[in-house]
């Protein structure tokens, strides 16, 4: 009897939110709310049916009605690649877990836009989705190789791209995915000097403060500006040889 009153009490309520908006049934949200909305969609706390269609879940097109006025962004080099993403934002911009802003990069996702699995059809991508979710979820580890293999990192990271191409266009050679530092990365020899093929000095170095203070302070009056070594420990370009730490660039 208990079961069969909670299961009509359920399915008066989805009706109602069907016909009508969150305020129909008050209170409801706090049993299905699966956690806080990030900062910058607070405001929408109250509101469900902004983002969420019944049956549908989470549709892009609502997305889509919100920040069209952005659009002129995509020309942008860093953010290009949204305009062959634009029916798929919860792939990467993921809500109910709170934060500043509802931002988590998933290159799965990314992939999976750019070229769809064999037959490109929706059993196969949903397929996917699941298989990636459930392993978040559990806390496995993610293969990377087909989206290291498969995705020009060189083509969206140029604008962070600190090496000049020095080291090719093969970022996953030593980058992974989840984050752009190193694991073990090893740096050459501290009697390395040829620091500038890959460091580019901060703006003070060619102006008079590189003569008037930086070559002062660490005692070598006579360095030019290609010769990093005389000055700096490749621990940190802040460790200042004979000084110690320094951070007033």
């Amino acid at each position: 009897m208990v079961a069969t009153l909670a299961l009509a009490s359920a399915a008066v309520t989805s009706i109602a939110l069907y016909r009508g908006s969150s305020e129909v049934v008050p209170g409801w949200k706090r049993f299905v709310m699966p956690g806080p909305l990030s900062g910058k969609h607070a405001f929408l706390s109250d509101r469900c049916e902004s983002c969420h269609t019944p049956t549908k879940g989470v549709d892009a097109a609502a997305c889509i009605a919100c920040h069209a006025p952005s659009a002129g962004d995509l020309g942008k080099q860093s953010t290009a690649f949204h305009a062959a993403a634009a029916g798929q934002c919860s792939g990467c911009h993921r809500e109910h877990i709170g934060g500043p802003r509802p931002i988590r990069m998933d290159h799965a996702s990314l992939l999976q836009v750019a070229m769809p699995p064999a037959g490109g059809n929706l059993f196969d991508r949903t397929a996917d989705r699941l298989a990636e979710d459930l392993k978040e979820f559990l806390g496995l580890p993610k293969s990377e190789r087909r989206e290291k293999a498969e995705l020009d990192c060189a083509n969206c990271h140029s604008n962070r791209q600190p090496h000049r191409e020095l080291f090719g266009r093969q970022c996953s050679n030593c980058h992974g995915l989840a984050f752009w530092t190193i694991v073990g990365f090893l740096h050459p020899s501290p009697t390395s000097k040829d620091c500038a093929q890959c460091h580019q000095a901060p703006p003070s170095h060619y102006m008079g403060h590189f003569a008037m203070m930086d070559r002062v302070i660490a005692g070598q009056e006579h360095a030019s500006v290609d010769q990093c070594f005389l000055c700096h420990r490749t621990d940190s370009f802040n460790d200042i040889k004979g000084v110690g730490w320094m951070k007033h660039h």
